[in-house]
C-alpha cells in the first residue's frame, strides 16, 4: 500500500520551487537602475531667466500621472512584520490603487519601485511619494500592467 504525502509537504516542496525559480530569475539580470529624488528632479528642471522667452514648441508637456488608474503591489522583501501593510496605506493614502501585498522572496539590494516600460512615469512618481531612491524596470515574474514595490530593512528607517 502506497502512502500520500500530506498537503504540507506538497506545498513546502513547491514553495521551495518557487522560491529557486525566483532566485534565479532576479539574480541573473543587471537592474538598470537610477537614483530618484527631490534633488535630482529640480536639478532636471530647466532654469530660464525671466527676461527670456521660452519657446513653447520645443517644450514637451510632462506626463501627468493618475494615481488612481495605477495598480501598485506592495511586497516586503525584510524581516520587518507590516513594512508592505504601512508602505501600502502610504500608497492608498496619495492615491494609488493598491491591489495586493505581500512578501517577495528573492534578492533585493534596496527597496526599489519596479515598473513596466509603459508606466514609467508612474513609477518615478511612487518613488517620490514614498521616499525610495531606486526604480527599475520591471522583470519577470512580475505583472506587467502595474508597479511593484519592493521593500527591503532600508524601507524602515
Amino acid at each position: 500500500m502506497a502512502s500520500v504525502p500530506s498537503p504540507i509537504v506538497m506545498l513546502s516542496a513547491i514553495a521551495v520551487a518557487m522560491a529557486s525559480i525566483t532566485f534565479f530569475a532576479t539574480r541573473s539580470e543587471e537592474p538598470t537602475e537610477r537614483r530618484v529624488d527631490q534633488a535630482t528632479v529640480a536639478s532636471a528642471e530647466p532654469t530660464t531667466p525671466a527676461h527670456e522667452a521660452t519657446p513653447t514648441a520645443t517644450k514637451k508637456p510632462e506626463p501627468r500621472v493618475n494615481r488612481g488608474e495605477v495598480y501598485v503591489e506592495v511586497f516586503n522583501n525584510s524581516g520587518i512584520k507590516g513594512l508592505a501593510a504601512r508602505t501600502a496605506s502610504r500608497a492608498t493614502q496619495v492615491g494609488w490603487q493598491v491591489v495586493g501585498e505581500d512578501n517577495w522572496y528573492g534578492a533585493i539590494p534596496a527597496s526599489t519601485v519596479y515598473y513596466p516600460a509603459r508606466l514609467k512615469a508612474a513609477g518615478k512618481q511612487l518613488a517620490l511619494d514614498l521616499g525610495l531612491g531606486r526604480t527599475a524596470l520591471a522583470v519577470s515574474p512580475m505583472k506587467m500592467d502595474r508597479l511593484t514595490v519592493v521593500l527591503t530593512a532600508d524601507a524602515a528607517g
